[in-house]
């Protein structure tokens, strides 16, 4: 048996290994169009690659997936995050797990894992061929032929073909996979932070805020956790979800939205209030520049409230019902103009690609083309930030890698 993996990433590799395993007799050759493999795995998590997330169940891992979530419920029952960790470090690379269930090489180095992937393949004899882009595919017989970029190589024929391309920035790129009648879900960036160069808050670069809420005016998408202001904007975890939950709607709306931040990552206005009201009875006479509610950073803190209106000598007795009220909806609803996107160069995904439609999740076979498989980003599935785009990479690899 001939199987070719065409694209040299994260799915490729681990579907290569997969199928070698499954195959041992089969001839596996990995087609990369460049002559990088793995780079998304090398620069992943800022050099450290977050592998996956320490999620404690199915449910909440088949959560983290705005596109391919339901369809991966099914999935992860086959392969899921903790058969990731088993298989990392079942053949040697021992893993940690962060407060946030983030994890990582122990060697909290990516080479870690590009070198397990290397010592698999040279283990199992697995072929890699650089620089050998595909432009199309044809039936012949019971194969699948694959046509090169370039004419570097005659066409060559296989049992079994599992493309692993990862994300495609434009459809143009998928459109040899459209002409043999698979549907295409458009793509759009995935994951980014929000640039608002108008706005004073980007003085504030560096400052991180642990806990917030943000959302999309007039809309209902909201996410929370850490948020990062940096020189162009806001980024952060908080953040990279939102613009993950919102791809489509942010891209519909070419990057141009009113960004809304409850610093306080209070739901309840009301409580907020009682909040402060607290503060107010309890320290009267300390200035608002030296009591800082919800641990806020302090040039953020000073940040706020000088866009209130609210002097830093003034003391808390002295704000007013007015006062309170501006400072609570500043805490609770303070609205940025976003004015385009960044790369998240450690972590870009796409959503869009494949459609799900298109292809039998049981095994991630073509529905239109037999004995062709798909595995990772190229498909329209992507997760937030935290591990769950490669874990979705690992698991319709090991799938599509498995026995017919």
């Amino acid at each position: 048996m001939d199987i070719a993996i065409i694209g040299g990433g994260a799915a490729g590799f681990f579907a290569a290994i997969s199928a070698k395993e499954n195959y041992p007799e089969a001839r596996v050759v990995i087609f990369e169009k460049s002559k990088e493999i793995l780079t998304k795995v090398k620069i992943s998590g800022g050099g450290r690659c977050n592998l996956t997330n320490a999620c404690a169940s199915v449910k909440e891992l088949s959560e983290a997936y705005p596109r391919g979530g339901n369809a991966l419920k099914k999935a992860f029952g086959t392969f899921n995050n903790q058969h990731t960790m088993h298989w990392f470090e079942s053949r040697g690379v021992p893993l940690m797990v962060q407060d946030d269930q983030c994890v990582f090489p122990l060697s909290q180095n990516s080479q870690s894992v590009i070198d397990c992937f290397l010592e698999q393949t040279r283990k199992l004899k697995i072929e890699l061929a650089l620089e050998q882009g595909i432009k199309s595919i044809k039936k012949v017989g019971d194969k699948l032929q694959l046509g090169f970029v370039g004419g570097k190589l005659p066409a060559a024929a296989f049992d079994k073909v599992i493309v692993t391309i990862g994300g495609s920035q434009h459809r143009e790129g998928l459109a040899w996979l459209e002409k043999l009648n698979h549907k295409i879900e458009e793509p759009a960036p995935s994951l980014f932070s929000f640039k608002v160069p108008d706005e004073a808050v980007t003085e504030l670069m560096g400052v991180v805020v642990d806990n917030a809420l943000v959302g999309v005016q007039g809309t209902k998408l909201k996410a929370e956790g850490p948020l990062l202001i940096t020189h162009w904007g806001f980024s952060g975890p908080a953040i990279l979800t939102l613009s993950s939950l919102g791809a489509r709607v942010l891209s519909e709306k070419d990057y141009n939205f009113k960004l809304q931040v409850n610093w306080t990552d209070v739901r309840n206005n009301d409580e907020v209030v009682v909040a402060l009201n607290s503060l107010i009875d309890e320290h009267p006479q300390k200035l608002l520049a030296n009591l800082r509610p919800y641990a806020l950073p302090e040039r953020l803190w000073l940040y706020l409230l000088e866009k209130t209106g609210l002097q830093p000598a003034k003391k808390w007795a002295e704000i007013g019902k007015t006062g309170l009220n501006r400072l609570v909806n500043t805490l609770t609803n303070d609205v940025y103009a976003v004015k385009g996107r960044t790369q998240f160069r450690d972590e870009f995904v796409t959503c869009g690609g494949v459609s799900l439609e298109s292809i039998d999740l049981n095994t991630m076979q073509s529905r239109v083309c037999e004995n062709l498989y798909f595995a990772g980003e190229v498909m329209d599935i992507d997760g937030i930030t935290g591990g769950f785009n490669f874990q979705a990479a690992w698991t319709t690899a090991f799938i599509a890698a498995k026995l017919n």
